[in-house]
């Protein structure tokens, strides 16, 4: 495989083939992300990335599952990525399932045929980052589109029958916006109904302008108390008919796996023994990105 950027992937596609279709991130101005730093936004040539899966015919035949890398690989035009997606299920028959980021740009992007074309040819999950659904808290760390129109994206490609894992980030709205953020984040991952809810903590990354804001004193940076306040608020005000609830990344206090809405109160139960010292918290040490 031609690498020839940081290699990102979200923790459930380790085992995946990860196939480089972009470099860098389409959007790369969201404050606290510095996944692409110093990786200029461009799209593969096809002839690299058709090398690269006669490759992956070769050498992982083992492996059932492709992830297309890196930031938002669905910002590549249907044209070419209509015959990407047709030549993995040609030369990798085995593969089951692929996936890739997704952001809500990128789906406006396609028509909904284009949606289904693309779900036909096996492109059955989105990673999507929701981050916050609270708009005053989107604006500031310069998502794209406000709340309302990355759940009506997100909505579109779930028509379609594509899976959403959808992310959001404890402590982005600092302390004086943490339960606005956590209840207007339920809400709207309640209106997504995605299949997957993945909730990270935030950490700061040197170089991005978040990092700079907290070195300022513009920005402050709740701790162990603060981020379960938050997901236990978020958890709280998120209603979902099925799904799995995640909050179990390395930079998470508490490990939580939760089958919504069967677990939820004894996931609400945890998480004020925990707020209660009764159940032991990670130590920082061991967290990480």
């Amino acid at each position: 495989m031609q690498y020839e950027g940081n290699v990102i992937r979200p923790p459930s596609e380790a085992d995946s083939i990860l196939l480089e279709v972009t470099v860098g991130c389409s959007h790369h101005r969201c404050t606290f992300c510095g996944a692409y730093l110093g990786d200029r936004f461009r799209i593969k040539d096809d002839q690299t990335i058709f090398s690269d899966i006669a490759q992956a015919a070769r050498h992982c035949r083992d492996q059932e599952r492709v992830f297309l890398l890196n930031g938002d690989a669905l910002v590549v035009p249907s044209r070419r990525l209509l015959p990407i997606l047709a030549e993995i299920a040609r030369v990798l028959p085995w593969v089951t399932r692929v996936a890739t980021y997704a952001n809500a740009k990128s789906i406006s992007r396609k028509t909904d045929q284009e949606l289904t074309e693309l779900r036909s040819l096996g492109l059955k999950l989105l990673h999507m980052g929701l981050e916050s659904g609270d708009d005053v808290t989107l604006g500031e760390v310069n998502k794209f589109g406000d709340a309302a129109f990355i759940v009506e994206q997100g909505r579109r490609a779930g028509r379609t029958g594509m899976k959403l894992f959808v992310t959001v980030l404890l402590g982005l709205a600092g302390p004086e916006r943490s339960l606005e953020h956590a209840r207007a984040t339920g809400r709207a991952l309640t209106l997504l109904e995605p299949d997957y809810v993945g909730a990270l903590s935030l950490m700061l990354i040197p170089g991005t302008r978040l990092y700079d804001d907290w070195r300022a004193g513009r920005f402050v940076l709740g701790g162990p108390d603060a981020m379960l306040r938050e997901l236990r608020e978020l958890l709280a005000h998120t209603e979902m008919p099925r799904g799995m609830f995640y909050a179990n990344h390395a930079s998470n206090y508490l490990p939580i796996r939760a089958r919504l809405p069967r677990d939820k109160a004894a996931t609400l139960g945890l998480l004020d023994a925990a707020l209660s010292g009764r159940v032991p918290l990670k130590p920082e040490w061991l967290r990480g990105l």
